[in-house]
């Protein structure tokens, strides 16, 4: 297991840490919820579902290998500028780089190649941001970190498709931002470099080996399916289904109410398993939740049934970010290959976006259309969730 740090982390350093994940978040969810979808409806309208699948699931394949790649080297990196810093700073530039290509692509193949280069780059960046929590967070302040850490993944989404439809920005101004909210992190807060670095094992998947390690990953895995399958296709669900007037809009205002239920359980969620010392219940209960709100999307297809599921979803996915997160850190198996092995852990954050448009676009378009697509997202999400009581070495 990992040898935990004692010295606990100031106020200071998790607002920073947050901040850095806050520009990730919205590196990440701004061309996802709506620059990918426009940009994909307007170079191919009559194809754009298979599109947007097939583009979203190979950017999604090559996080699969960015994120452990990225990982390992920063376990094994002796710069003097840290070896997490030096490729938080390198993934948020080449990121921010390949988001600003992306924005003047006029063809499938280019969009294509112009996300799976951002997904390289926001990947390395989330390695490093990823392994500072175990590398400096001590085990009884990690749900509350993480619970932070959580809550901005919950704002990005709505500050990313603010920032793209309500401010008018694009590409650009997202990538602006991954940079802008990265470097406070870098530069005021401490990294110190290894003298002796371990065995370099970046496709050495022997964490696997360890059985608590491997059902984490399982468990990660099955819920972020689930969540991949719902939210695939909500633009064009609103659009389509639910006929709002302006799809853009509507989507934006249900990931405000979204974020407003996530704030209320995110942090509270990761505090109260810090005190107890028990993560798994809170676990379940989340997923439950989560299944809750496709429940309500699927039988309820309306504006109204649209943002009781948002509600609800937000409460469930506020606990199951810092409850989760926090008990993955407990289950690493060594604390040399801390960042190789969260990157691993990314897989089961990244692969269901590769399976999850093979899934879902069948279920849309030939085997009875969003309400099988809600209620078979919703199935994958209880059984990930409950599947955590098989993790033996956490509460």
């Amino acid at each position: 297991m990992t040898a935990p740090t004692a010295t606990r982390v100031g106020g200071r350093w998790i607002a920073l840490l947050s901040l850095a994940n806050l520009g990730l978040w919205m590196g990440y969810f701004g061309p996802l919820q709506v620059l990918l979808p426009n940009q994909i409806e307007d170079i191919s309208p009559d194809n754009k579902e298979t599109a947007l699948g097939i583009i979203t699931a190979i950017g999604a394949l090559v996080a699969v290998f960015a994120g452990p790649l990225a990982g390992a080297l920063s376990d094994v990196t002796t710069a003097r500028t840290g070896r997490r810093h030096t490729w938080i700073v390198a993934g948020a530039l080449f990121g921010a780089a390949a988001l600003v290509f992306l924005g003047g692509r006029h063809t499938l193949i280019w969009v294509g190649i112009g996300w799976c280069l951002a997904q390289a780059g926001l990947n390395t960046m989330q390695a490093g941001l990823t392994a500072v929590i175990p590398d400096q967070t001590p085990v009884n302040q990690r749900g509350l970190v993480s619970g932070w850490v959580g809550l901005t993944q919950s704002v990005g989404v709505v500050a990313g498709v603010l920032a793209v439809t309500a401010i008018g920005g694009g590409y650009a101004l997202i990538a602006a931002v991954v940079v802008l909210t990265v470097l406070p992190f870098v530069l005021a807060t401490r990294d110190p470099a290894i003298s002796a670095p371990p065995r370099f094992k970046a496709f050495h998947f022997d964490a696997f080996r360890d059985r608590d390690f491997s059902w984490a990953f399982g468990t990660r895995f099955l819920v972020q399916l689930g969540n991949a399958m719902a939210t695939l296709y909500l633009l064009y669900f609103l659009r389509d289904k639910v006929h709002y007037g302006t799809a853009e809009d509507g989507l934006a205002i249900l990931i405000v109410v979204y974020t407003i239920a996530t704030v209320l359980t995110v942090v509270v969620g990761g505090v109260i398993s810090d005190r107890t010392g028990r993560r798994k219940p809170s676990v379940i209960v989340s997923g439950y939740v989560m299944a809750a709100a496709t429940v309500v999307l699927a039988f309820w297809p309306t504006w109204t049934g649209a943002l009781i599921a948002a509600v609800i979803l937000g409460l469930g996915f506020g606990v199951y970010l810092s409850v989760d997160q926090a008990l993955i850190t407990q289950v690493l198996p060594a604390a040399e290959d801390r960042g190789r092995d969260l990157g691993v852990i990314n897989i089961a954050n990244s692969a269901p976006q590769v399976l999850g448009p093979a899934l879902a676009f069948p279920l849309v378009s030939y085997l009875g259309g969003y309400p099988v697509l809600f209620l078979a997202a919703g199935a994958v999400t209880v059984l990930g969730s409950v599947l955590v009581t098989r993790i033996r070495g956490v509460a």
